[in-house]
């Protein structure tokens, strides 16, 4: 028989990337008493990845548990980054409803629609918590319109439409039902969470019945499939069998060797759980995402949905360079391969596939973002390899055409640079689709652009900007081949020989572009060195010292300047390498490369090309 567990709530925080979600959650752990009155707590504590706390962006969900009057509350923290979607949508099979974080003055964005699309399809009741109302240019009433007229768009019923409004600013841990008077507290939000957000229901009689919605991982353990227990009770040492509604033939036999639940930021272990829990469960070495851990007199699989498909793919390989195996702690193949199939027992929307050659790897993800992600994480590792150009994965239909990945790009900026991204994009075969002005002298374009025409377009729009412009991105659908696209207006600047940088070869260099190299740096023959003013390749001899007469003395290179070096971050060297580049990566280093280091073997390429 169906009951409710009245004393648990799950939910998902789910909004756009930087509307607050993670403080959120701060402020709601600290709220009900998880840290100790004196206890330091570091901001966005859900953020423990390096890379997440740098960058201020939530690249994994979490799970954590509070607990307000006697009721526990499991809150899962999600991303808010298009690239990191797939995250969401499975996490949102785990809970009973959701919030909706907007920014008080940025109102809905493109993946608000998202996250929300997602959560109305799967009948999830909505809280929205316009979040940040202590900005001084906030515009709460405008982001409610903004809201309702999305839920609206998104065919919402109801009693969806009829959600709870709360408002916030998680920084200073105030909430209220009234933007012009908030308290000090985040009681309205909690009394919200109780009142409006359903108890889980299942049947604990019936037989066990968990969906595996996120995987995670650890080096003792091994793999620790996380999910709700939707009926029955699942207890340690239990015999179980694994099914997966896609995979009809799946049917395994295994024990459930150890049983945890969350509360607050830690991992408590449990001798069974039932109805409405969310658990992590660990000792089963090939649990996946979307299996259903049943009990063995009641074997059904829970429907999931499958998770979106890779878009986008790049080639790892072993770094062949002259100064190969200078810096890395692990260059073989096998410690890259290691690593990558590593990768995939948490990253789901990530793929990993061998090529013809055993020293490459072609690896596929979301975005260029998801991509660099997992580039920087090994990089701090201690690995060394190259990487190839992102170029995005096509597609047939079934006319037999070639389709391509579509994108739609939101992009706000100030009115005076609007012709310029309109002009960039429309060469990228961007179409203007809409266009609205919003408050502070900004307008709102709206583009549909194959995803290839913003490979590389992110630095050139903060330049064209002047750094005020913002531009997110979301996966649209899979259309017809919109025809070939001139990336890169300007050619490279190649070193002529190998040995070290010297200031009279850089400052003869420096007239022809810019350069990504100062005095004193190795390089060698085929590394791309600057940027070419002008559309073609140079090569160039930075090694090259002054020679020296009776008249010419070595001191009087000191009166050479030098323009300081554009130093490439990460994104910005993956954005700027062309078809015939390669990037090499080490923890020390970021180097730009032909991939034919000789010049004689590239020049009779490029002949054979044309």
């Amino acid at each position: 028989m169906l009951t409710k567990r009245e004393d648990i709530r799950n939910i998902a925080i789910i909004a756009h990337v930087d509307h607050g979600k993670t403080t959120l959650v701060d402020e709601l752990l600290k709220r009900s008493g998880v840290f100790r009155a004196n206890q330091e707590v570091a901001e966005r504590v859900m953020d423990s990845n390096d890379i997440e706390r740098e960058r201020g962006i939530t690249i994994l969900s979490k799970n954590t548990a509070v607990t307000y009057k006697n009721t526990k509350i499991n809150i899962v923290d999600t991303p808010g980054h298009a690239d990191f979607g797939g995250e969401v949508e499975r996490v949102l099979k785990m809970v009973d409803g959701a919030i909706l974080v907007v920014d008080a003055f940025e109102g809905t964005m493109p993946q608000t629609k998202f996250v929300l699309k997602k959560a109305l399809a799967l009948k999830l009741p909505v809280i929205v918590c316009v979040n940040k109302i202590d900005r001084p240019e906030a515009r709460c009433s405008e982001v409610v319109d903004e809201v309702l007229e999305l839920f609206m768009d998104l065919d919402a019923d109801d009693s969806q439409l009829d959600c709870p409004f709360i408002y916030a600013s998680a920084k200073n841990g105030q909430s209220g039902t009234d933007p012009d008077n908030v308290g000090p507290t985040m009681e309205p939000l909690f009394e919200a969470i109780i009142d409006y957000i359903p108890a889980p229901t299942g049947d604990p009689d019936a037989g066990t019945q968990v969906l595996i919605s996120t995987i995670d991982y650890n080096e003792y353990v091994g793999r620790i499939g996380v999910g709700k227990v939707s009926n029955g009770v699942i207890r340690v040492n239990q015999e179980a069998i694994i099914v997966n509604a896609h995979e009809p033939e799946k049917q395994k036999k295994v024990k459930v060797s150890a049983l945890y639940e969350y509360d607050g930021l830690n991992k408590i272990n449990v001798k069974e759980a039932t109805v409405g829990s969310i658990v992590a469960i660990s000792g089963i070495t090939d649990i996946h995402i979307g299996d259903t851990i049943c009990g063995v007199d009641a074997i059904e699989p829970i429907p999931f949905q499958k998770i979106s498909e890779p878009t986008i793919a790049m080639n790892f390989m072993v770094n062949d360079s002259p100064l190969a195996g200078q810096e890395g702690k692990f260059v073989t193949s096998r410690h890259i391969r290691d690593r990558l199939f590593k990768e995939l027992n948490t990253d789901v929307s990530l793929r990993v596939e061998e090529t013809e050659s055993a020293d490459c790897f072609k690896v596929s993800g979301r975005g260029e973002l998801h991509l660099s992600v997992l580039i920087e994480n090994m990089r701090r590792e201690g690995y060394e390899f190259a990487v190839s150009k992102a170029e995005v994965l096509y597609k047939q239909d079934s006319k037999g055409r070639k389709t391509e990945p579509m994108e739609i790009a939101y992009v706000d900026v100030p009115e005076e640079f609007t012709g310029t991204v309109i002009e960039k994009l429309g060469q990228r075969k961007g179409e203007l689709q809409n266009m609205t002005p919003i408050t502070g002298g900004y307008t709102r374009l709206e583009f549909s652009i194959p995803a290839r025409g913003l490979i590389g377009y992110r630095g050139e729009f903060m330049t064209d900007t002047k750094g005020n412009g913002i531009i997110n991105t979301i996966f649209d659908e899979y259309a017809p081949y919109k025809g070939d696209i001139q990336y890169r207006k300007q050619g490279s600047l190649i070193a002529f020989e190998g040995g070290e940088s010297i200031t009279y070869g850089l400052f003869n260099a420096q007239e022809r572009g810019v350069l990504f190299i100062g005095p004193g740096e190795k390089v060698y023959s085929g590394m791309v060195i600057g940027q070419n003013g002008k559309p073609e390749d140079v090569e160039i001899n930075v090694c090259k010292k002054k020679q020296l007469t009776n008249t010419r003395a070595s001191g009087s290179d000191e009166a050479l300047r030098l323009t300081p070096p554009k130093i490439l971050s990460l994104e910005q060297a993956l954005e700027f390498i062309d078809a015939d580049e390669l990037l090499e990566i080490t923890p020390d280093n970021l180097r730009i490369r032909k991939k034919i280091l000789d010049p004689t073997l590239r020049k009779r390429a490029g002949f054979r090309k044309e």
